[in-house]
């Protein structure tokens, strides 16, 4: 039997927790190796694990797997949360690249109330195929997030409250939001600090 997969990153957030929430829910334990030190970095580059020099890196099934969206497509087909056919995978990479643009806008500029539509669920209960989805997993991860940075900011969208409501009850998923668990807490000033200093930039 393969062992646990092991994840290589920061003790932080990042592009680590979506991969983090999704092993959660698939009810997969990891194991993490947290980066503490440039020297750490640099021994996984060097040995010549990270193809494109940078983390997250996970090991699972025998591969050294990097960048986030590959890595998250894997454990999505591992463990059937990534649709049942190619008409569901694209819908759910339709849904996921969404999150991750408006991820990337959260994260790139200051935060506004821009106009949002509501997605169109294509499933009843989840985004697609009446099961749940790595796109589910994302979008309630991303909705945390939004959650931490004004509460306010979601708190006209039943739909998407009703559905992070959902998300969050399946046993799995709220192991992983209990304190003590791999989830980490909101980036802040240390932790961007101690990235800064194992990365040298």
């Amino acid at each position: 039997m393969a062992g646990k997969p092991k994840l290589h990153y920061f003790n932080a957030r990042g592009r680590m927790e979506p991969i983090r929430w999704l092993l959660a829910a698939a009810g997969v334990e990891f194991e993490e190796k947290f980066l503490e030190s440039a020297e750490d970095f640099e021994k996984l580059r060097n040995d010549g694990y990270l193809m494109f020099q940078q983390v997250p890196m996970v090991e699972i099934d025998g591969m050294k797997l990097v960048q986030t969206r590959a890595i998250l497509n894997y454990i999505a087909s591992k463990y059937d949360l990534y649709g049942k056919d190619t008409k569901e995978r694209a819908l759910i990479d339709m849904y996921t690249e969404g999150m991750a643009d408006l991820y990337e806008m959260i994260l790139l500029l200051p935060l506004c109330r821009p106009e949002e539509k509501m997605p169109r669920f294509h499933g009843q209960d989840y985004l697609v195929g009446n099961k749940l989805s790595r796109a589910d997993i994302q979008l309630v991860e991303l909705l945390y997030y939004v959650e931490e940075v004004d509460s306010s900011l979601i708190s006209s969208f039943p739909l998407l409250q009703t559905m992070k409501t959902r998300i969050s009850n399946l046993p799995t998923v709220k192991k992983f939001l209990q304190p003590g668990s791999a989830r980490k807490p909101p980036t802040n000033a240390k932790s961007v600090e101690e990235a800064r200093k194992i990365l040298r930039f």
